[in-house]
């Protein structure tokens, strides 16, 4: 799968998708690096096929009103840290992998999974 994983994530989030076997970039891998708009990132999500990774609730508002950006990670854990992150995801990838096929829009909270339709 392709990722871009939003600023409020961390670097190595991405790091370790790509270590997972995926197409991972992060927006401090983009020419205005965290200071990259909103717009920005679901354009280029949408023109390079790209999951939006974000906790950013503006992305879920964009993606119900306007299906934008196409595909959307939510990680909707509150405060946690990287290798609690890490560990969540690890535990919780093939599920998400699996979910996209049949939904645009996948959750991923402390419990797990949500798939929303």
């Amino acid at each position: 799968m392709r990722f871009l994983v939003d600023a409020q994530l961390p670097h190595r989030f991405a790091a370790w998708l790509r270590a997972q076997g995926h197409d991972a970039l992060h927006t401090l891998d983009l020419p205005d690096r965290n200071r990259t708009p909103d717009a920005v990132i679901t354009a280029l999500s949408d023109r390079e096929s790209r999951i939006v990774v974000t906790k950013d609730a503006d992305f879920v508002d964009s993606f119900i009103l306007r299906h934008e950006p196409e595909k959307l990670l939510l990680i909707s854990t509150g405060n946690i840290t990287n290798s609690e992150l890490e560990a969540l995801l690890h535990a919780n990838l093939a599920t998400i992998v699996t979910a996209f096929a049949a939904s645009d829009f996948i959750e991923l909270n402390r419990a797990g999974v949500i798939v929303h339709s």
